[in-house]
């Protein structure tokens, strides 16, 4: 909740720590106080404990921010493709020089143990790289007319595109998010998430100079930012990482701009073991697929299990055994392996599902419950937790819980099969257990989801359009499909002189 009065930041923090100098308002290549001079502050997950006040963004400093950023598109436009390349690439190499200093303060600020962290931040250095090596493709093509006539397209930038990203991978998506909208001559306004902001206000810190101002723009905010963004008539595009709900909001606010809109959202994703799958390979696929590192705060998570009967005992035995070697700790040690949930709101949120899965009459195998480690007390933490006998009925059986807790169910019939597992209105990710090369081309072309993995779980791969089917989302991202969502088409037609 917003509070115009500062907390008192946290004695303890971790050793090594580097905290954003500014923490207000970055746009038109300058930090500002936000108009209300509100703050919120930033709460570790790990203890409960204020890090920092961070400024929060209302629909008057959105507005302020736009117009800088629209300002900004004029000569940001007319930067030829390979110059906007070097500067990206710039971007990343910084990005590289500075990987511990942002992975541990994702780590502090959003939950996710720092060595994984660490990976954001590689990742997002060669999203940067990948999309700077695309720049040439923004292409147009020549359509043939007839002698005396000469017909082609241009690819142009759009104008003002809006990012609002979740708290997940908070340096990860406002470093990679931000390459295909910059690459393609857009500016950008990004609004990181309130849970999580610290990185983006660091990142905004780096790059200062690198882009020209305007370009490149950091709110910090809640529900008021993210909307006044959506709705803002000078705003171009608006592209969400978030929950369905949020996604649906963002749809309405943008309509009466007849916007374009990108929207990666939620998923309740089915992993499925056929009797013949490698059931070792098979169990460390669901347990990798469940993200449980970061606890399970993931739209691609696999949280629902179908194990064939046949292997369903010994690929459940294989799951919860693994399970135990998950053990909640302090995010910000290397040596963790699951780290936190990333506010108290969210921890409740998995808590009544943990506790609905009971009532509806699943069978808890694993977890269930907070660490009984007094380390962790004031934190938010929770075990990796797995329920067998659910069904799809069963809130936790269909319901994006976006925490620790995998339902496992169990099939024979493989019509009946897919036919749950395409029952929900999610269509995100799906993973495919088999040796069969038949049954793995069946499969993979009859479950709704846009990301299929077959034999493998929770990989991307930079260059493959990832995105979702039904309330899963709109659009691809990661890939060529990306860069040219951030662009749109012209037609010239020129009739010669005779």
């Amino acid at each position: 909740m917003a509070t115009a009065a500062k907390m008192k930041p946290s004695p303890n923090l971790p050793k090594g720590l580097v905290l954003p100098t500014e923490r207000g308002l970055f746009y038109g290549g300058a930090w500002h106080a936000p108009l209300s001079k509100k703050q919120v502050p930033c709460i570790s997950p790990a203890t409960g404990e204020v890090l920092c006040d961070v400024a929060e963004a209302g629909a008057n400093d959105v507005d302020r921010a736009v117009r800088a950023a629209h300002a900004a598109f004029a000569g940001w436009r007319k930067v030829k493709p390979l110059e906007r390349a070097a500067l990206l690439r710039r971007i990343a190499a910084l990005l590289r020089d500075h990987v511990e200093e942002l992975a541990l303060l994702d780590a502090a600020d959003c939950g996710n143990p720092v060595r994984e962290m660490t990976g954001d931040v590689k990742a997002a250095a060669m999203a940067l790289d990948y999309f700077a090596g695309l720049v040439t493709e923004m292409k147009g093509e020549t359509i043939p007319m007839g002698e005396g006539v000469v017909n082609y397209t241009l690819r142009e930038p759009l104008g003002v595109v809006a990012r609002i990203i979740p708290f997940n991978h908070p340096l990860m998506f406002a470093a990679m998010k931000a390459a295909a909208p910059l690459a393609a001559g857009n500016t950008l306004v990004l609004k990181p998430p309130e849970q999580s902001p610290l990185t983006a206000l660091r990142l905004a810190e780096l790059i200062d100079g690198i882009l020209p101002p305007g370009v490149f723009n950091v709110l910090p905010g809640g529900r008021e930012c993210g909307a006044a963004l959506a709705s803002h008539p000078l705003v171009a595009k608006v592209a969400l990482i978030g929950s369905v709900p949020t996604g649906k909001a963002v749809l309405r606010a943008a309509a009466d701009g007849v916007k374009p809109v990108s929207l990666e959202l939620g998923g309740k994703n089915a992993l499925i073991v056929y009797p013949d799958a490698d059931v070792k390979k098979a169990t460390a696929g669901a347990v990798r697929g469940m993200n449980f590192t970061w606890c399970g705060q993931s739209c691609g998570s696999t949280s629902r299990a179908f194990l064939h009967a046949n292997v369903h005992d010994q690929v459940l035995d294989g799951i919860v055994a693994a399970c135990k070697a998950l053990k909640p700790s302090l995010p910000t040690d290397m040596a963790c392996n699951m780290g936190a949930i990333v506010s108290r709101e969210q921890l409740e949120r998995v808590k009544r599902y943990v506790a609905w899965g009971k009532e509806d009459g699943a069978r808890l195998v694993a977890g269930g419950k907070e660490p009984d480690d007094p380390r962790l007390r004031n934190g938010f933490f929770f075990e990796p937790t797995v329920f067998a006998g659910v069904t799809p009925q069963m809130r936790i059986g269909r319901e994006e819980i976006f925490g620790p807790v995998l339902s496992v169910l169990k099939w024979n019939d493989e019509e009946e099969m897919l036919a749950k597992v395409n029952a929900v209105d999610y269509g995100l990710t799906a993973s495919i257990w088999t040796r069969d090369l038949t049954t793995a081309h069946r499969a993979a072309g009859r479950v709704q989801a846009g990301y299929v993995w077959v034999n493998n779980s929770g990989a991307h791969f930079l260059g493959a359009p990832f995105g979702g089917y039904k309330q899963s989302g709109l659009g691809r991202e990661e890939c060529l499909d990306e860069l040219l969502s951030y662009t749109q088409i012209k037609n010239v037609n020129i009739t010669l002189d005779d």
